[in-house]
C-alpha cells in the first residue's frame, strides 16, 4: 500500500481513537450512583482571585459508595470550595464541617437513571458524529491523492479500509454505551 494513503488511515485511526477515549473520559463523568471523584472534575474555585480547578486546592477521596470527602489543603479554602460545588449544580449538597467537606452522593431515582442514559446515549451519539466526520475527512483527503495521480483502485482500497475503521470504532462507542447503560440502571 502506498505511503500516502497509509498516512491519511494512520491519521483518522488516530483520530478516531482519540473520539472513543474522549467518549469514556465523558462516561465516567456520568455518575451511576455510586460515589466517585471524578464526579467534581469539572469544578472550579475561585483561589485567591483566579479559578483553579478543585484537585488543585483540594484532596477529593471516597469514604465510601455513597460519600466523598473533600479536603482542602488550606482551612481557608473550605467555603470557597464549598460554594464552588453548590455552584456546579451536580446536585450535590457540600456539608462544611470546619475541617473537611462531606458530599452524601443521593440514590438515583428510577426518572434520573433514564435521563443520565440519555445523557450517555447522547455522549455516544457525539462521537459516532465525529467519527462520521473523521470517516468523511480521510475520504476526501483519499480523493485529493486521486486528483493527484493515485490510481483509483489503491484508492478505493484505501476508502474500504477506512469504512472498516469507522465501523470499527462505532462498535467500540456502543459497546463503552451499553456497559455504561447497564452501571446505571443497576440498582
Amino acid at each position: 500500500m502506498n505511503e500516502e494513503i497509509q498516512f491519511v488511515l494512520d491519521n483518522a485511526k488516530e483520530q478516531m481513537e482519540k473520539a472513543v477515549n474522549h467518549l469514556e473520559a465523558e462516561l465516567v463523568k456520568v455518575r451511576a450512583g455510586k460515589a466517585s471523584p471524578t464526579m467534581l472534575e469539572g469544578v472550579m474555585v475561585d483561589y485567591y482571585g483566579s479559578k483553579a480547578p478543585l484537585n488543585q486546592v483540594a484532596n477529593v477521596n471516597t469514604a465510601d459508595a455513597r460519600t466523598l470527602v473533600v479536603q482542602p489543603w488550606e482551612k481557608s479554602m473550605l467555603t470557597p470550595i464549598e460554594k464552588a460545588i453548590q455552584a456546579a449544580n451536580l446536585g450535590l449538597n457540600p456539608q462544611n464541617d470546619g475541617v473537611i467537606i462531606r458530599i452524601l452522593v443521593p440514590a438515583l431515582t428510577e426518572e434520573r437513571r433514564k435521563d443520565l442514559v440519555k445523557k450517555a446515549k447522547s455522549e455516544a451519539e457525539n462521537a459516532k458524529v465525529s467519527l462520521r466526520t473523521l470517516r468523511k475527512d480521510a475520504n476526501e483527503a483519499l480523493k485529493k491523492l486521486q486528483k493527484d495521480g493515485m490510481p483509483e483502485d489503491e484508492v478505493k482500497e484505501g476508502e474500504g479500509k477506512v469504512q472498516v475503521l469507522t465501523d470499527t470504532y462505532v462498535a467500540k462507542c456502543d459497546k463503552h454505551l451499553e456497559v455504561k447503560e447497564k452501571e446505571i440502571m443497576t440498582v
